[in-house]
């Protein structure tokens, strides 16, 4: 079963996460094509995980934006 991409932000926090980040921030942009480009591939995540069957997993989204943070500030770890 596909996980939900969605945010969480109050979670664990009573300030806004967009908040902590500058406007200006170069990752900003990169955020924006990066869910377009998923977005283009959520029918095919789809088709990979079959509905009501197992626990809901992380989402395919999730786990690959946290991978191109790993790529861009040398994570070496997951």
């Amino acid at each position: 079963m596909r996980g939900s991409d969605d945010r969480s932000g109050s979670l664990f926090s009573y300030v806004d996460l967009e908040s902590r980040v500058r406007r200006d921030h170069p990752l900003r942009p990169i955020r924006e094509i990066a869910n377009a480009a998923l977005a283009d591939l959520s029918e095919d995540f789809s088709a990979l995980y079959p509905p009501r069957l197992g626990r809901p997993s992380i989402a395919p989204e999730r786990l690959l934006r946290a991978m191109l943070l790993q790529a861009f500030y040398g994570i070496r770890s997951e």
